[in-house]
């Protein structure tokens, strides 16, 4: 069962979202937030597996209240899904950095939502579908010049291999595909890279590729 927060100054869309999300067997909505500094008080007592958080909040906003879950070790199993009404909205780079483990746009159709929290519940996250390679590709514009990262020595030359696909946005099974190997093993691969580098899902470690240098924007596969 995945557990859900829904964090929303608007009674009547966390009211839609429970609606939606309460019709499923696996998803279950442990609790609802208004703001988030509710947010993180929530999580804190309900421990849920995935948060949807509105990002424009009086108050506390929902990028500080992803800085906060994400810098809280009590909390590392959290995972935050980022809602707004803007697909491009300059705030989704900086909740990227801070710790958000998804980004879905409020009009998202239904099935979108489901998948994109199912997906991040088990670790596998990057952004709503369609989203993905658009906003890598964005956020790889906004990168100044790239500084070398040491915990990249850590890595193996198969780990490097991977990890350069998985910036690319490629899934566990197209990684697979292209380096011949099982889906499963690169799923193992990915995760004992964000093991090593010390991440706390893929988007990290998108983020990490393209400010350490490690790859460029124009790179990206089509």
């Amino acid at each position: 069962m995945i557990k859900v927060l829904l964090v929303d100054d608007q009674r009547l869309v966390r009211a839609g979202f429970r609606s939606i999300l309460e019709d499923e067997d696996d998803i279950e909505v442990v609790g609802e937030a208004s703001d988030g500094a509710e947010a993180v008080t929530a999580c804190r007592q309900l421990a849920p597996d995935v948060v949807l958080m509105d990002i424009r909040m009086p108050e506390v906003d929902g990028l500080e209240a992803s800085r906060r879950i994400a810098a809280d070790s009590r909390l590392a199993e959290v995972k935050v899904i980022i809602l707004t009404t803007f697909d491009a909205d300059d705030y989704i780079y900086s909740a990227l950095r801070a710790g958000a483990s998804g980004f879905l746009v409020k009009d998202a159709e239904t099935t979108e939502l489901l998948t994109a929290i199912r997906v991040v519940a088990r670790g596998d996250a990057l952004m709503s579908p369609g989203v993905t390679r658009r906003l890598i590709k964005e956020f790889a514009a906004r990168v100044k010049a790239p500084e070398p990262d040491p915990r990249l020595k850590a890595l193996t030359e198969r780990e490097c291999e991977v990890m350069l696909l998985a910036a690319q946005g490629l899934t566990n099974d197209e990684i697979a595909e292209r380096l011949v190997l099982s889906p499963a093993t690169a799923k193992t691969h990915v995760s004992h890279i964000m093991t090593k580098l010390g991440l706390r899902d893929r988007v990290q470690l998108v983020i990490l590729a393209y400010e350490s240098g490690m790859i460029r924007p124009g790179w990206l596969t089509t």
